[in-house]
C-alpha cells in the first residue's frame, strides 16, 4: 500500500517502488481512468489494450460493457511517469472522483493499481478487519503462499 496526494496541477508523486515498476515495463505509457466513477485505476497501456479487446469481443453483458467502456473513455487519459516520478490525473477524473485535497491510497490489484480516496480506504479497512482465520485458511488451501 502506498500513499500519495495530487498537487495543484493534478500530478501525484509516486513512491519509488511504483516508479521502478512502471519504469520496468516495456511500454512506458499508462492509462489512468475509472470504470465505475468511484475508484481510479492506473493501467499499463498493454493491459488496457487487453481490456479494450475484451470490450470489443464480450457479448454476454453488452450493457455492462457499454457502461464501463464509456466511463473509462470519458474519464481516462494516457500518460507517463515524468522525470520527477509524477503521474498526471485528468481534470475530469479528479473532479468526478473528488480526488483533490486528501491522501490517496494506492495498491496493486490484479494487473493494475487501484487508487482509493481516504473514505474508500477506511471503508475497505473496516470491512477487512473482520477477516477470520477460516477465510485465510480457505485461500491457503486454494494455493495462497
Amino acid at each position: 500500500m502506498f500513499n500519495g496526494r495530487l498537487d495543484d496541477k493534478g500530478r501525484m508523486k509516486l513512491a519509488a517502488a511504483l516508479v521502478q515498476y512502471f519504469g520496468s515495463l516495456p511500454e512506458k505509457k499508462l492509462f489512468v481512468t475509472s470504470l465505475d466513477r468511484h475508484t481510479a485505476q492506473i493501467y499499463p497501456i498493454s493491459v488496457w489494450r487487453s481490456n479494450e479487446q475484451l470490450f470489443e469481443e464480450h457479448r454476454e453483458d453488452s450493457q455492462i460493457v457499454r457502461k464501463i467502456s464509456f466511463n473509462a473513455a470519458d474519464l481516462g487519459s494516457e500518460t507517463e511517469v515524468d522525470s520527477q516520478g509524477r503521474l498526471l490525473f485528468s481534470p475530469d477524473l479528479r473532479r468526478v472522483l473528488g480526488l483533490e485535497n486528501q491522501t490517496l491510497h494506492l495498491y496493486k490489484r490484479r494487473k493494475h493499481i487501484e487508487v482509493l480516496s481516504e473514505k474508500q480506504y477506511e471503508d475497505l479497512k473496516s470491512q477487512a478487519a473482520d477477516t477470520t482465520p477460516d477465510e485465510v485458511a480457505k485461500l491457503e488451501t486454494a494455493g495462497m503462499n
